[in-house]
């Protein structure tokens, strides 16, 4: 006689439903904050509001206003950073095919303005003959005489200073270091043309009559620095440069910001792009970029091949000290000593003096792009603008660590090596790391920590890419991201046949005053302030009343232009 199998043990028994009312049922029940969560992403609510408070200061009333967080990263949130990436995507998207330039000329000064700038240049000419005189009474005149007429330039509607200002206490503030501008001679030199001022591209005609205006998608990469498997880690570790895959990725936007300079004096017209750098498999940056008009590709990969940038920075090729023996600080002996003979450090000025001295002197670094420039025509209008639109912005809501995410352990080990030479790479002139190389940063202070600098060159989660992911030109769509949420409110106003300014309208021209608030942050312990859910599901609540408003407005507003479409048509037969 066999024993019978306890329940759960026979392997080929399926398992059984789990027993009402057992934690394995509880379990697989969903939970209504993760619900709540859902649907707030689902309708666009943000998961982080900040809670602001306003009073009146007339009636002293206040109340307690909940407004976006407006975070870019979704792993903070994600409603957020959707939102974010979508104003992304129309601000390219209205800026890519234009046929007509975005911005207009600026207007024409009015007699005030000019009066104006002539007084001024009267007192420019009165503080010289005075300085002349050494009447220093009268040139404490005329400089306050100076910035109240500044002030009124200003107020006037002219942009800009009419002048740097007067700094008699340090001569030598805001004034750079000049170098020599001649080319490398291991560069290939670049024809130079004088740069219009247009920024659209070429039109074509087609030998049928019709017309084409295309554009172009742009990517470049830096070089390399080492054989790579598929997967981006290095074949050889010990061989792989990581000093400078840091230092380029540190340096990488001052290199693009070469390109366009380049390629703008190769063309002979403003080229304006918009774009987003982001890490490759291997962890490099590199960057696609949308161009307005069409340039030859063999341009591009000219203009890439001589386009470099020199850091002309104090020479920090191997450790002085480490992290764990660090210069100490002591301000009475001239700052930063060393730890061991207690000599100051030389301070950034001096090092730099050194350089300037030296007539063989090399820039400490020189960042190139690499061979791969990928180059692609795109026409208005298409499947593939649209494509591109969102491959372009496809990672501009994650962190750059986030865009590769390491699933093995040679590529957690890449990451690792990357992370800790970005750790003791200089980031600027004022970064800790300079102590580790033996030299004192610009305006150091106390507070500094070599191999511990806080800026986000550093970090793990930017892998060097410390500054703006996304890069857009000027004069891209001749609109700021302001701008492009106030079209999109007015959009929707107008859909909903909302006007906002309609109540403002009716009481400016009354003689009540004008109600003035003052706005703080909300304290997590005030009492008024409801918990995290309540607000959430009121915020969810006028979302789906809105957004139910909104697709009403838009099936009435295509059922009228079905019917004014229908009605033309009608009109057509009876003519006909």
């Amino acid at each position: 006689m066999t024993a019978p199998t306890l329940p759960g043990l026979d392997p080929a028994t399926p398992s059984e439903e789990p027993r009402p009312g057992s934690r394995a049922a509880r379990l697989g029940l969903p939970m209504s904050v993760t619900v709540l969560k859902e649907m707030c992403a689902e309708y666009g609510v943000c998961l982080r509001p900040v809670a602001l408070r306003r009073t009146d200061l007339t009636t002293g009333q206040t109340e307690l206003i909940d407004i976006p967080c407006g975070s870019t990263r979704e792993d903070v949130c994600g409603p957020c950073a959707k939102r974010a990436r979508r104003l992304r995507q129309t601000q390219i998207r209205e800026g890519w095919h234009r046929n007509a330039e975005p911005l207009p000329g600026p207007a024409p000064a009015t007699d005030t303005q000019r009066a104006l700038i002539e007084f001024r240049a009267h007192l420019e000419a009165e503080r010289d003959t005075a300085v002349r005189a050494a009447d220093w009474g009268r040139v404490a005149d005329v400089d306050q005489a100076i910035g109240e007429v500044e002030e009124k330039i200003a107020a006037e509607g002219l942009r800009g200073a009419v002048a740097p200002p007067h700094d008699d206490e340090d001569p030598t503030a805001g004034k750079r270091r000049h170098r020599s501008t001649r080319r490398r001679q291991d560069t290939p030199d670049l024809p130079r043309k004088k740069v219009e001022s247009r920024t659209v591209g070429r039109v074509y005609t087609a030998p049928d009559g019709r017309e084409y205006q295309p554009s172009m998608w742009l990517t470049v990469t830096l070089d390399t620095y080492g054989r790579v498997r598929t997967d981006g880690t290095p074949v050889d570790p010990r061989t792989y440069d990581y000093r400078r895959a840091a230092w380029d990725a540190v340096h990488f936007p001052r290199l693009l910001d070469r390109f366009w300079q380049n390629l703008r004096r190769c063309v002979g017209w403003n080229v304006q792009y918009a774009g987003c750098v982001e890490p490759q498999k291997r962890l490099a940056p590199h960057a696609h970029f949308a161009i307005r008009g069409t340039i030859p590709r063999e341009v591009l990969r000219q203009v890439a091949a001589a386009t470099y940038h020199q850091v002309w920075w104090p020479p920090a090729r191997d450790l002085v000290y480490t992290p764990d023996r660090a210069p100490v600080f002591a301000p009475d002996n001239g700052g930063w000593l060393d730890p061991d003979t207690r000599q100051p450090l030389p301070t950034w000025d001096d090092a730099l003096a050194l350089i300037d001295d030296d007539e063989d002197a090399e820039p400490a670094h020189v960042i190139r792009f690499g061979r791969q420039v990928d180059a692609q025509g795109v026409m208005p209008g298409t499947e593939h603008a649209a494509r591109t639109i969102g491959y372009i912005t496809k990672y501009v809501t994650k962190s750059a660590a986030d865009c590769h995410r390491p699933d093995t352990d040679r590529q957690r080990e890449h990451l690792d090596r990357l992370w800790h030479a970005l750790r003791i790479t200089p980031c600027n002139e004022r970064c800790a790391n300079w102590l580790l190389y033996g030299i004192q940063p610009k305006k150091a202070h106390s507070r500094l920590q070599p191999g511990r600098c806080k800026g986000k060159t550093h970090q793990r989660a930017t892998l060097g890419i410390g500054g703006r992911r996304i890069l857009v030109s000027r004069d891209w769509s001749g609109k700021t991201l302001a701008d492009h949420r106030a079209d999109t409110r007015a959009w929707v106003r107008a859909l909903l046949g909302v006007t906002a300014d309609a109540e403002y309208a009716e009481t400016s021209g009354s003689e009540e005053p004008e109600t003035v608030y003052a706005w703080e942050m909300a304290k997590p312990q005030d009492a008024d302030l409801a918990p995290l859910g309540h607000r959430l599901l009121r915020a969810l609540s006028h979302r789906a009343q809105w957004r139910a408003s909104l697709l009403a407005a838009q099936d009435r507003a295509a059922q009228l232009a079905a019917a004014d479409l229908s009605a033309t048509d009608d009109t057509a037969e009876e003519a006909t």
